[in-house]
C-alpha cells in the first residue's frame, strides 16, 4: 500500500464515521460505538478488497458481505453510501417508517447480501454462501464481520465447526474485538477469551490484526488470500467508539444515539482529523 492510498483509506473512513453519526443523531436510535469500531475495516474491504459493482449490485460473481453483527448497520450503510450503491442523504432516513435503511441490514437494499441482525445467524449464512460457491465452482470469497459478544452464542460454533469441516477457505470471518457488548466487558459477562485459541481449535487459520492501522489491516488480510483448505478467522483488536473521544471504549453507545450537542461535538472532531488528512 503506498502513501497516498493509506491517505484515500483513511479519508473514507473518517467519512463513514461522520456518516455513522449522521445516521445514528437522526434516527434518535442506533448503536454507534460498535459501528465507529469496524469503520475502517469496512473502508479496506469495500474501497481497496471486495469483487463488487455498485452499477450492477446483483453480479454473479461478485464477493459477497454478510454483516453478522446487524445493529452495527450504521457503519454499512455509509460505508455503502460512500461506494455509491445509493445516495448519502439516505443515511440521515435510518430507522424511520417507510425508508429504505432499516434497523439492522436488509437484502431489499441495494448492497446487501444477506438480512442480519439475530446474533449468530449472520456467520451461517456467510458459510452456506461459501459452500454454494464451491459446490458451483465459484471463485468468490464469503467476508462477516461478527462481534466479540455475538460469539458468545452457540450458533457461532457450530457455523465453525460446519465451516472447517467443508474446508471454506473462501470464507473470511473477522472478529470484532472490541471487548465491550451490551451488558459491560465481554469478560465479565460471559467470556469467549482466549478468541485465537478457540478458532484454531475448531479447524480455523487464525489471523490477528490492529483494526485501525491500515498497512496491518492490508497484512491481514493478504494473508488470508494464501490460506488453502481452510476457513479463516481475523481477531481484529479495536476500540468501540473509534474517532469520537467521548465515545471511545464506552459501553453506553452500544444502543444510544447522540443528542444535538454530542452530535455537532462528534461532527467537529471528524471534521478536524479529515482537514489534518487532506493538509
Amino acid at each position: 500500500m503506498d502513501a497516498k492510498m493509506k491517505r484515500d483509506l483513511q479519508k473514507t473512513a473518517c467519512k463513514v464515521r461522520m456518516g455513522v453519526i449522521e445516521g445514528t443523531y437522526n434516527a434518535k436510535s442506533g448503536h454507534p460505538g460498535g459501528s465507529l469500531s469496524i469503520a475502517d475495516t469496512l473502508t479496506y474491504l469495500y474501497f481497496a478488497k471486495l469483487n463488487i459493482d455498485p452499477k450492477n449490485p446483483e453480479m454473479p460473481d461478485r464477493d459477497r458481505f454478510v454483516l453478522s453483527k446487524g445493529h452495527t448497520a450504521p457503519a454499512l450503510y455509509a460505508t455503502l453510501a460512500r461506494r455509491g450503491y445509493f445516495t448519502e442523504d439516505e443515511l440521515k432516513s435510518l430507522r424511520h417508517i417507510g425508508a429504505m435503511l432499516q434497523g439492522h441490514p436488509c437484502i431489499h437494499t441495494p448492497g446487501i447480501d444477506m438480512s442480519s441482525g439475530s446474533l449468530g445467524q449472520g456467520i451461517s449464512a456467510a458459510c452456506g454462501m461459501a459452500l454454494a460457491g464451491k459446490i458451483d465452482g465459484k471463485k468468490y470469497k464469503v467476508y462477516s464481520i461478527l462481534g466479540d459478544g455475538e460469539i458468545e452464542e452457540g450458533q457461532v460454533w457450530e457455523a465453525a465447526m460446519f465451516a472447517a469441516h467443508y474446508k471454506l477457505d473462501n470464507l473470511v470471518a473477522i472478529v470484532d474485538n472490541n471487548g465491550l457488548q451490551i451488558d459491560g466487558k465481554i469478560t465479565d459477562v460471559c467470556s469467549p477469551e482466549p478468541i485465537t485459541d478457540k478458532f484454531a481449535a475448531f479447524g480455523w487459520h487464525v489471523i490477528t490484526m490492529n483494526a485501525h492501522d491500515f498497512d496491518d489491516i492490508e497484512r491481514a488480510f493478504n494473508e488470508a488470500d494464501t490460506v488453502k483448505d481452510k476457513p479463516v478467522a481475523i481477531i481484529q483488536k479495536s476500540v468501540k467508539g473509534k474517532g469520537v473521544s467521548f465515545m471511545e471504549d464506552q459501553v453506553s453507545w452500544h444502543g444510544s444515539a447522540p443528542n444535538k450537542e454530542q452530535y455537532d461535538t462528534a461532527m467537529a472532531e471528524l471534521k478536524k482529523q479529515l482537514n489534518e488528512l487532506e493538509d
